[in-house]
């Protein structure tokens, strides 16, 4: 059993470094120090505990942006115990209700500027909702006040500190349990590819529904004593003045982010003699933005991620950056890997095989889902639905996707989900969504309908979808056709549609 201390980390944290900055926000300028984050967690752990009866395992959903709240909600999650499902602001209402019906919270806290949002995803449902004014009042309250210390539930490897919602393959969310032992251990892992300790800073700016948000380096950070400078939202310009401004150790981006603070103007007399490298996933960096950073002297670190295990699961050195360009890397230290063909056999060097993964980083299932756990897992391996690679040295290569996500900004988009919301449409028989490149987003959507009778306006078909849809999951492209290509056994040709995408959208 984990017992409290190696679970709270803001307590160990208020007694080695109580008034070193932990946290600050980017644009109040608000900061905390450990002792003054450990107070407001222990706080909101006695409110939360007394006054709103969430105990060990309740759910307590949060619908807000970056910023000091959420962390002081996390130092309480590891108090008390309860488990913390952020929710994604860009969704919309029909998609958000789908989670609050599923995640079944104690309680919602909401951010005033998504209360209509939250209102219109709640209706009929009843769930008690509050400010999260409140996490800020409770904050300010205890900054100055000498209390005993909130005293911590004893909490086991597997007990749940998330609920993260990941789009799935059959077109509805599945919440990936993220345990107290996958923070740990994903954060050994990080620490030992990286460089993270009490001297690491960071500018976080990627949205806090996504385990990259949490788990790439912001839990790793507050494991280890570092410092987090919390965006809202990703703005180029303000990141650029951020990084050198907040003397930034490490910045985890993906390729399109790095690339527009890379065409800001004032990129060019910038200067990062801080920042040892950028952390890069989602999708590949192309060479020539590998070589834009590094002649500012910054090196790009490249690496693959699940929500489901780690997230920080291998790592490609910057010195092999471009000479290993494509690559994904080699395993971090604690990640067992496979790559296997359709029995399960062992791929060689050179041979494609589906990614497996063991080791203390993995997910134990999915919430209220066991059938999608079972799905999941071979013989202890936790199935990607990725193919790789290996070549002759170890180095791992992704080749494709068995699931079909593309990714577009960063963002996973599943064509199953937008399938499912395009065929609703009274005048869609038949969709099917592929990916084409795009110049901005890196991937788009281009959706394939066959219509009962006259095809709708496209723009107007978008616009529906956009009631439905997050806007990063409409299809920018949209064909009409009068059939949609099947294969022997009737499933969609996705790859005969992505060519027919390709010569629509590049005709040349």
């Amino acid at each position: 059993m984990a017992t409290a201390h190696q679970t709270d980390w803001y307590s160990r944290w208020a007694l080695y470094r109580p008034h070193h900055v932990a946290v600050e926000e980017a644009f109040s300028g608000r900061s905390l120090t450990w002792l003054e984050l450990e107070r407001a967690a222990s706080a909101l752990a006695r409110h939360l505990r007394d006054e709103r009866g969430v105990g060990k395992g309740a759910r307590v959903a949060v619908l807000a942006e970056n910023g000091i709240p959420y962390l002081v909600l996390f130092g309480a999650a590891q108090k008390l115990g309860f488990i913390l499902v952020p929710l994604n602001y860009r969704l919309a209402a029909p998609e958000l209700a789908y989670l609050l019906r599923d995640a079944d919270p104690a309680l919602v806290l909401v951010q005033d500027l998504h209360a209509r949002l939250l209102d219109e995803a709640l209706e009929g449902l009843p769930v008690p909702v509050a400010d999260l004014a409140l996490v800020e009042s409770l904050t300010e309250a205890e900054k100055g006040r000498v209390q005993e210390p909130f005293p911590s539930v004893a909490l086991e490897h597997d007990d749940p500190v998330f609920i993260l919602y990941t789009s799935g393959t059959t077109g509805f969310p599945k919440g990936a349990l993220y345990t107290h032992g996958m923070l740990f251990w994903n954060s050994v892992n990080t620490a030992m590819s990286l460089t993270v300790n009490t001297d690491s800073r960071t500018v976080q700016c990627l949205p806090p529904f996504h385990t990259g948000g949490w788990n790439v380096l912001q839990t790793p950070f507050l494991h280890h004593g570092g410092y987090v400078c919390l965006m809202p939202r990703f703005e180029p310009a303000e990141v650029l003045r951020l990084l050198q401004e907040k003397r930034a150790t490490l910045f985890m981006g993906v390729p399109t982010m790095l690339r527009l603070i890379a065409e800001e103007s004032a990129f060019a007399k910038a200067s990062f003699p801080d920042l040892l490298y950028l952390i890069v996933g989602g999708e590949p960096m192309p060479v020539p933005l590998i070589e834009t950073w590094d002649a500012k002297g910054v090196k790009v670190r490249q690496g693959y991620g699940l929500t489901e295990v780690g997230p920080n699961l291998t790592s490609l050195h910057q010195d092999d950056a471009i000479r290993r360009k494509g690559s994904i890397g080699r395993p971090n230290f604690y990640v067992q890997t496979r790559l296997c063909d359709e029995r399960g056999r062992e791929a060689g060097a050179g041979e494609r095989g589906e990614l497996w993964l063991r080791g203390p980083m993995v997910t134990p299932g999915y919430w209220r889902n066991p059938e999608a756990t079972v799905a999941a897992f071979t013989e202890g391996w936790f199935r990607t639905g990725d193919v790789l690679v290996r070549d002759e040295e170890d180095y791992l290569f992704v080749v494709d996707r068995l699931k079909h996500l593309y990714i577009s900004g960063g963002e996973n988009v599943y064509p199953a989900e937008v399938e499912r919301v395009l065929v609703q449409h009274p005048a869609v028989a038949e969709a099917a969504v592929v990916a084409v490149p795009d110049p901005v987003w890196g991937e788009a959507g281009h959706a394939f309908l066959r219509c009962a009778g006259e095809p709708p306006d496209p723009e107007a078909l978008k616009d529906w979808c956009r009631e439905k849809l997050a806007r990063y999951k409409v299809p920018k492209y949209v064909t009409f056709t009068e059939e949609i290509p099947k294969n022997d056994t009737g499933k969609v040709n996705r790859r005969l549609l992505g060519q027919r995408a390709q010569a629509i959208v590049n005709p040349d």
